[in-house]
């Protein structure tokens, strides 16, 4: 789809604007499927300060999408409309507070683990297993290995659409299983995080078997989009998925991983369409072999 410029009336409506703003930007190379068409514009604040500008600014007629390291999207091929928000370098600090880590939201999770460990803090381990950013984490309650976002978060701060600065501590979160119960149009920008003393070799080595473990059993080294459907109460998505008989399922070069059926791929070429087409499929089949209704979990955002 081609989307009409609008960068340039919003550089000149903004004159204190200082991040990078971008008309028609490719985001497939912003996802781990490497799929899906342009935005319409592409914001990346400077900070904290330039992201409340920008909204507070912004015409509340413009829809916003907000991105991170693209581990659980799909960018359908016809692109985004409206502005697309990538943080970056300005919310990338990681600071030590005697037991606690203090993140912004665009620090890989993995970052934060080996942070923590270093200095002898527990308890965030689990997050080396979470292909994403803080951010990601934050919104979707990520969790891994027995462990989930709301066991270890104290407060989180974000801006709102209006470009109002919020703190939010883990209770107004209103965390459940893959869902965050906070404002849709709260963005993220740091997180505070609880964790206890412990020995950084026996943390190193909690972080390396879940590293062994991810290696063994997901395709972590194809173009994929991590775990693609949430787990039903009291049931394992993959089992439903491969009692279906869809593991190596393939539509184009769309494929459900034979190494973990819960794992959709791109083997090379495929297209946002054949893989959120394989995903319906399989929801489909399993609806049909078990009564189960998958839900996605990985995000889904634009237009075909």
């Amino acid at each position: 789809m081609s989307f009409p410029d609008i960068v340039v009336d919003l550089a000149a409506a903004m004159p204190r604007l200082r991040g990078r703003l971008l008309a028609h930007q490719s985001l497939a190379e912003l996802t781990w499927f490497r799929v899906g068409g342009p935005a319409q514009a592409l914001f990346m604040p400077e900070d904290e300060a330039d992201l409340a500008y920008f909204l507070e600014q912004l015409s509340e007629q413009i829809p916003v999408t907000v991105v991170g390291l693209g581990s659980n999207l799909i960018v359908r091929d016809g692109g985004v409309a409206g502005v697309v928000i990538r943080l970056g370098r300005g919310f990338g600090a990681t600071t030590i507070e005697g037991d606690r880590v203090r993140a912004g939201t665009a620090v890989p999770d993995m970052k934060v683990a080996r942070a923590a460990q270093e200095v002898g803090i527990g308890g965030l381990a689990f997050l080396r297993g979470i292909p994403g950013a803080i951010g990601g984490a934050l919104r979707m309650n990520g969790g891994a290995y027995g462990c989930e976002t709301k066991d270890v978060l104290i407060e989180a701060r974000g801006v709102d659409r209006r470009g109002r600065t919020h703190l939010l501590k883990a209770p107004d979160m209103h965390y459940a299983y893959r869902h965050c119960g906070a404002p849709d149009d709260i963005i993220f920008t740091e997180a505070l995080f609880q964790g206890a003393p412990a020995d950084p070799v026996a943390i190193a080595a909690e972080m390396d078997e879940i590293t062994q473990s991810r290696e063994a059993t997901q395709p972590i080294k194809s173009r994929t989009g991590g775990s693609t459907f949430k787990n039903p109460p009291g049931q394992k998505a993959w089992q439903l998925i491969d009692a279906a008989g869809c593991r190596g399922l393939a539509i184009g070069e769309a494929q459900v991983s034979p190494m973990h059926c819960n794992f959709l791929i791109n083997l090379g070429n495929a297209t946002a369409a054949d893989i959120e087409r394989l995903g319906e499929t399989v929801r489909a089949r399993v609806r049909e072999n078990s009564g189960v209704e998958l839900e996605w979990e990985i995000k889904r955002i634009g237009v075909a």
